[in-house]
């Protein structure tokens, strides 16, 4: 994902977002407050699949939605962390399942 750059007095197209400190464009407070608890529930619905695994699809998801420009809530992100869950598991070959 590109970093955002602050806003330049030779370029005032660049917006200038405050608040936004790391490379994703999301400060890592505000980026952990979205996504654990999203992480916490769907790890507890989604058992065969690593923790590490879910966190990083909810992770991408909000990175995703962010840099389509949603606005990003915690039921978005669930809902469309949920849909790739669900692809994950349902293209695993049948021994696996």
């Amino acid at each position: 994902m590109p970093v955002l750059a602050p806003r330049s007095p030779n370029n005032p197209s660049i917006p200038d977002i405050p608040g936004k400190t790391d490379i994703s464009g999301v400060s890592g407070r505000s980026e952990q407050r979205l996504t654990q608890p999203v992480s916490a529930v769907l790890a507890a619905e989604f058992t065969a699949v690593p923790r590490p695994t879910v966190e990083r699809c909810v992770a991408d998801v909000l990175a995703c939605a962010e840099h389509l420009g949603v606005e990003v809530t915690t039921a978005i992100i669930e809902r469309i962390a949920r849909e790739h869950l669900l692809a994950m598991i349902n293209s695993a070959p049948p021994s696996s399942r």
